[in-house]
């Protein structure tokens, strides 16, 4: 009988960590695909997002309504976003879990007049929390570690 609890327990834990890797893609997806209505119901209803450029606090948004405004306003400005995730470890306690995440995010819009493309490495440290048999984003801090930015023909 240990052994089949042990293997229960294995297989949870692994069902875990997928789950959340999905909820970190999905996140990236639907930002790509300007669905922020979508992509909020991914937070908890009062989670907290920190941004920051270095180690420069530039937004601290909290609840689902300003996130969604905010990350609404923020992909107008450019004609196509696209994520693309590497990396991810995390450590599940129950039904809290907190990781990191690496993501490569390209961003082609007009600025000055001029279309640029910006290219951006980014991670977030989350902490999730399971809500209803559900993985959700508590609290993420994003932060955008290093830019590149041309213009794009």
């Amino acid at each position: 009988m240990k052994n089949d609890e042990n293997l229960e327990k294995r297989i949870c834990e692994i069902e875990d960590r997928l789950a959340l890797k999905e909820l970190v893609d999905t996140f990236s997806v639907l930002a790509d695909k300007r669905d922020v209505t979508a992509q909020v119901q991914l937070f908890a209803p009062d989670a907290l997002v920190e941004t920051y450029r270095k180690d420069e606090l530039v937004a601290k948004l909290s609840g689902r309504q300003e996130l969604e405004t905010t990350f609404g306003a923020f992909l107008q400005n450019f004609e196509t976003v696209y994520h693309f995730n590497g990396q991810q470890t995390v450590v599940i306690k129950d039904d809290a879990a907190s990781g990191t995440s690496y993501c490569l995010v390209t961003l082609i819009g007009i600025e000055n007049g001029r279309r640029m493309k910006t290219t951006i490495g980014v991670y977030y440290q989350d902490e999730y929390i399971r809500m209803s048999n559900r993985w959700l984003i508590a609290r993420r801090k994003s932060v955008f570690d290093w830019e590149d930015k041309q213009e794009f023909d």
